[in-house]
């Protein structure tokens, strides 16, 4: 057990002692890590959302007034009627994210799932120039 390995000392304090009762102590601490990544070339912006254990048709992608939202729910399996479960697996992600620069919104987003990562790409708008006006001589 993981408490052999630490010192009786560090047991003292009153506060500690209850995550290690937990078998799961481990599974059920906070994480920082997100799992999700934003990033931009001149012509698109790209998401990446890791999302493993899904199925393309347990992925909902919206899309609306520069937001993005990603959401996945693994379904639960009819489960074995002759074992007693005490923890049954499932997935569960929510991303949402705003969506940097102009996107253009007449073209349509392209969205990929493969190997537990949903990537979307969304192309840039053109940058609109400022139209020059030539000035002639007046008659």
């Amino acid at each position: 057990m993981i408490t052999d390995l630490v010192p009786k000392s560090f047991w003292a304090f009153p506060s500690v002692k209850p995550w290690f009762d937990d078998e799961d102590w481990l599974t059920s601490l906070p994480s920082s890590s997100s799992g999700l990544s934003v990033s931009e070339d001149e012509k698109s912006v790209f998401i990446e959302a890791h999302m493993p254990g899904l199925k393309p048709e347990d992925i909902e992608v919206t899309f609306q007034k520069g937001e993005l939202w990603i959401r996945g729910d693994r379904k639960e399996e009819e489960k074995d009627k002759g074992r007693k479960y005490y923890r049954y697996a499932s997935s569960s992600y929510s991303y949402r994210v705003l969506i940097p620069g102009e996107v253009d919104d007449k073209a349509e987003p392209e969205a990929e799932y493969k190997d537990g990562v949903m990537s979307i790409t969304f192309p840039k708008a053109a940058k609109v120039l400022p139209k020059k006006i030539a000035v002639k001589k007046a008659k």
